[in-house]
């Protein structure tokens, strides 16, 4: 039998969605119970060690989290009263068919960037951008997603910020549209256009015609106004994780690690519980998956058909480089490097665009001394059919996964 016989509230996964799901149930006094496969928390934002080496497994950039800001992260952070130790920074490198450069989060020199690259009408495009975007980032931000709630007591959380949305109500239309559309009456330059694109690519894994206008009226209001800084977690990606863990299980939550879920129990098309190797779980008010529509659909075992849209295609995968190097001799290089090899064949094109991140130029305690951490990776681009078929361990395998990832090295090198 399972140790846990029932509880309010069963998530499956401990990613960070998850996590900060269940911490925020647990401090509101619910009995919350997390269901995690793997033996590590994170989900794919756990973190991992090999020879004294400390690795990030997924996302490496973070904004917003250091100080008060509408990142729902940080509200959740706050809300539990845990969080890692940050240190900030404001540079990343990008090595793009136009050159080789440095460029910032702030208001300004992205600007000094594009008057070199581009002249003085590319910057003026950008500034009016800029001025396009500032009430939408106001609208985006006008109402914490914390607030949101579908039953009638919604009324009470968004209701005190009813003012606000009131004087952004033209903005919130746009918002539900697409960046793209935004963008068109903007901009017609096009390095900025394949900038916008990238940018958008790196947020939601699709250009600017998929990516919605909120995402990206969210992303300049954080990044693009003056004194801005990005986040890392002292630690790595897994403080971050560690905090959400301490946050659920101060607050009575409890986290089962190897305990893979077979079952979601439904009773009248309604989830009751799951089923694990080790036994049930009753779920008093509700199971939360915190995993893909195409993951959670077999877990339904067809009580629940159709949750998967059949138009709805799945993101491409990532391709990951994890490298702990001698580092006494390196230049001085910034945390991130961004490098695309050609603007014709799009962002989204496989293994077009690859990321670097070098953690530990901010954090030293993540490599032994002398010592630097590498992670790069193909972002959301990686097509999954060349993978398909293919035994993890065999002969073939390991061909193919030295073959994908020579151009990671090449970026690297």
């Amino acid at each position: 039998m399972s140790p846990i016989a029932s509880a309010d509230v069963v998530i499956i996964g401990s990613g960070i969605g998850g996590l900060s799901a269940a911490a925020v149930l647990a401090h509101q006094g619910l009995k919350v119970v997390v269901c995690e496969s793997h033996t590590i928390p994170g989900g794919a934002a756990h973190g991992f060690q090999r020879q004294g080496f400390h690795f990030d497994s997924g996302p490496s950039l973070y904004s917003g989290l250091s100080h008060p800001s509408p990142n729902p992260l940080r509200h959740v952070l706050d809300l539990i009263g845990e969080s890692p130790e940050w240190v900030n920074y404001d540079t990343w490198g990008c090595c793009l068919p136009e050159g080789n450069f440095d460029t910032q989060v702030g208001g300004n020199q992205f600007c000094t960037v594009l008057a070199r690259l581009r002249g003085p009408q590319a910057v003026e495009e950008w500034r009016h951008l800029q001025q396009q975007l500032y009430p939408l980032g106001q609208a985006a931000t006008a109402l914490p997603p914390v607030a949101l709630r579908w039953d009638w007591k919604a009324a009470l959380t968004v209701g005190r910020f009813a003012p606000a949305l009131l004087r952004h109500g033209w903005q919130m239309a746009q918002l539900s549209g697409s960046f793209a559309t935004v963008m068109d009456k903007t901009i017609s330059d096009p390095f900025i256009r394949n900038w916008l694109d990238l940018l958008c690519f790196l947020l939601s894994g699709l250009p600017a015609s998929g990516t919605s206008a909120a995402e990206m009226a969210f992303m300049f209001a954080d990044w693009y106004r003056p004194n801005v800084q990005l986040d890392y977690p002292i630690g790595g990606s897994q403080a971050l994780v560690d905090a959400l863990v301490r946050g659920l299980e101060r607050a009575g939550g409890k986290l089962l690690l190897g305990t893979h879920v077979d079952q979601i129990l439904v009773e009248q098309g309604q989830a009751v519980g799951i089923q694990t190797q080790a036994g049930a779980i009753a779920a008093r008010q509700a199971v939360i998956a915190n995993g893909s529509v195409w993951d959670t659909q077999p877990l339904l075992k067809g009580s629940a058909p159709g949750i998967v849209d059949p138009d709805l295609p799945p993101c491409p995968s990532f391709m990951h480089l994890h490298c702990g190097i001698d580092g006494a001799n390196l230049p001085e290089l910034a945390c991130h490097y961004i490098v695309v090899n050609d603007w014709e064949r799009g962002v989204t094109a496989p293994q077009n665009v690859v990321l670097i991140s070098i953690p530990s130029r901010l954090d030293p305690t993540l490599a032994p001394p002398g010592k630097q951490v590498i992670h790069a990776y193909t972002p959301g681009s990686e097509p999954y059919e060349l993978w398909e078929g293919l035994e993890r361990g065999s002969d073939a395998y390991q061909r193919q996964k030295q073959a994908r990832a020579e151009v990671m090295w090449r970026a690297v090198e």
